[in-house]
């Protein structure tokens, strides 16, 4: 028996080329919510980027927000942080520092970026979402960078790099984390506090960075607008997320 889904936010709960959360999806998280079944956010996303996204008015009973993490249940409290080690967190912020490529930091109640170009301009379009603000280093524990760049100076950025892995988000973009880090690692501190065990956890998402979250869940539902690498480990491919593909699902498997 399902008591949780989880959901990836960009191009599963909203669709992208509508900029919102498609009303049948809305609906869905209705229906879940009327037979007690716990809904939960498992994305790359800081809580304060919901302010900006057709997602504010949505009430969830958890968030693994950052790839893991950073999560926090539904009054906001830390249930589970795992920042970047120190180390690397020095050389990133050296970098950071002087500004070989894009990087934004991601810290409990901070995001901003060294710069902006053309790349980070391309991929926060992407994800309806606007260029960041320019901030400075502060000294407070680092959870997440976002990188922009092509492959050649990302895999220079993390050659040195030990304690981190890198997963990728878009063309333009990827999320650094902690290399035991992870969705997966998040939701299962989430569920522990939720007493669900994962037999009992369905979740959604479309993207590379959603692989270990569906490998983990008893049903791993793969968006139609997914990345192919999510679709050849998913249990099931449904339509995209602005074609009805999370009611779609949902109804498959006979959870609304």
């Amino acid at each position: 028996m399902i008591k949780a889904v989880f959901f990836d936010i960009d191009g599963t709960l909203i669709a992208h080329d509508l900029k919102v959360v498609p009303k049948d999806t809305r609906r869905a998280l209705d229906l879940l919510k009327q037979k007690g079944i716990k809904c939960v956010v498992a994305s790359g996303r800081h809580l304060l980027e919901f302010a900006f996204l057709d997602i504010a008015d949505i009430s969830f009973d958890a968030y693994v927000l950052l790839n893991g993490q950073l999560c926090l249940n539904e009054r906001h409290e830390i249930i589970f942080d795992n920042p970047i080690p120190p180390d690397d967190c020095m050389k990133l912020v050296k970098a950071f520092s002087e500004r070989l490529l894009p990087l934004a930091i991601v810290e409990k109640d901070r995001l901003y970026i060294n710069y902006n170009n053309d790349d980070v301009q391309k991929a926060q379009d992407s994800i309806s979402s606007p260029l960041f603000e320019i901030g400075e280093y502060q000294g407070a524990a680092i959870y997440q960078i976002t990188a922009f760049g092509n492959e050649d100076k990302l895999k220079k950025l993390t050659e040195d790099l030990k304690g981190v892995k890198v997963t990728r988000w878009n063309p333009f973009g990827v999320d650094i984390i902690p290399s035991d880090g992870g969705k997966a690692k998040g939701i299962a501190a989430v569920l522990e506090t939720l007493k669900i065990t994962a037999d009992e956890v369905m979740a959604f998402g479309d993207g590379e960075n959603d692989i270990d979250m569906l490998k983990s869940a008893k049903i791993g539902v793969a968006m139609g607008n997914s990345a192919k690498a999510l679709k050849e480990v998913a249990d099931y491919v449904t339509s995209d997320a602005g074609k009805g593909g999370i009611f779609e699902a949902l109804s498959h498997f006979g959870i609304i």
